[in-house]
């Protein structure tokens, strides 16, 4: 299902066979939370600039438009009309951040709805049923994400209810994979290890949960406050501790330079909102760091965002045109952003991925980062 291709270093260069087609690691998954990319970017459009899967979150589509009326459209895939991978989150982090009011049981978690205020109870019965559902490639583990910074009591608490959470999907998944209905019978199941910043509780949840023998692990509960520094401390400790013949994922992360560094520690994939959010308010990523296209310096400038880029966006637009554009507040203008910068993003990981091959990554990664610094706008 996963093998690694070849190996520079630490940084992994492999490929993994799903019901849904090949995905070829390190990746970025493009994020469309309820099923689209924000910015007006269709599926078509996200095949065109190369994305290999596509992320979308089990609670929003969960309170809007409900999982069930997604299975009966046929599933997540035939509902957005896509035809690769799709990783679906668990909610779990949806549900300890939007949620103002939660209770937290053995069982899972009460909260109110942040759409409509109705009372909602998930559990990881509940979490891999919606899922399940969706018909997703991947379904994430219901975990709990505490605070980077709470008590070192409450996280080993935390992640020892998390241990127990992903028996419990794993169970649940296996059930649901066997019915006559289920949308995707072939559905795997990543283990997300938790621990804050607390590198023996985290390698310790490693050892708990790589027992499990699943498809696939992630590192949760990191981008959520501390240093960069912190996270990188965090996963040297802790990569080394998950099998390296499956993939790890790095949830929520992040910029061009935390993929590198990711990369180099062993981490295969990667999913931010940075790329489509910057994009929406104006700011463009190139080989030369960040632009801002709303400055002034750019109202005459006739040049594409970055001169080479094989994007729909460089290949056919002027940054003043699309400057123009956001500030008119055009909806065109965010399209043609967030579709170029994630291509960058999808560009980037091909040139990660062969830069492993040919095995210079750590010479990729030193030009790259010093071409990040010459920002230009």
């Amino acid at each position: 299902m996963y093998r690694i291709i070849t190996k520079d270093g630490n940084a992994k260069r492999g490929e993994m066979v799903t019901v849904h087609g090949t995905i070829q690691t390190p990746v970025f998954m493009n994020v469309g939370t309820v099923g689209a990319i924000k910015g007006a970017v269709s599926t078509m459009d996200l095949k065109e600039i190369g994305t290999q899967v596509e992320l979308s979150n089990t609670y929003h589509l969960h309170v809007r438009p409900g999982d069930e009326i997604v299975k009966k459209m046929g599933g997540l895939h035939k509902f957005m009309n896509w035809d690769r991978p799709i990783l679906t989150d668990s909610g779990g982090f949806q549900v300890f951040s939007l949620a103002k009011l939660r209770k937290i049981k053995e069982e899972g978690v009460s909260f109110n709805s942040h759409i409509d205020g109705r009372r909602i109870f998930m559990g990881p019965e509940e979490s891999i049923q919606i899922q399940s559902n969706l018909g997703s490639t991947i379904a994430m583990a219901f975990d709990e994400c505490p605070s980077s910074v709470a008590e070192r009591s409450y996280i080993q608490k935390s992640v020892e209810r998390t241990s127990r959470w992903l028996e419990r999907c794993k169970k649940k998944l296996a059930e649901l994979n066997s019915l006559e209905d289920t949308v995707n019978k072939q559905q795997l199941l990543f283990g997300i290890n938790q621990g804050g910043v607390y590198e023996d509780i985290r390698i310790e949840h490693a050892k708990v949960i790589r027992e499990l023998d699943l498809p696939g692990y992630a590192i949760g509960g990191l981008a959520v406050g501390e240093s960069h520094a912190e996270m990188y401390r965090v996963l040297e400790a802790v990569v080394p501790y998950l099998p390296e013949e499956k993939p790890v994922y790095l949830m929520g992360v992040g910029t061009p330079a935390n993929i590198l560094e990711g990369v180099e520690r062993g981490v295969d994939f990667f999913d931010c909102v940075y790329p489509a959010r910057n994009g929406r308010h104006g700011h463009a990523y190139t080989k030369h760091g960040k632009i801002n296209l709303l400055n002034a310096k750019f109202e005459t400038d006739d040049r594409p965002i970055e001169e080479g880029c094989k994007c729909p966006t460089c290949k056919n637009y002027s940054r003043a045109y699309i400057r123009h554009l956001l500030k008119a507040n055009e909806m065109l203008g965010m399209r043609l952003m967030v579709t170029h910068n994630l291509c960058f993003y999808n560009n980037l990981m091909t040139e990660i991925r062969e830069a492993i091959e040919e095995h210079r990554f750590a010479e990729y990664k030193r030009q790259t980062l010093a071409g990040f610094e010459e920002n230009d706008g």
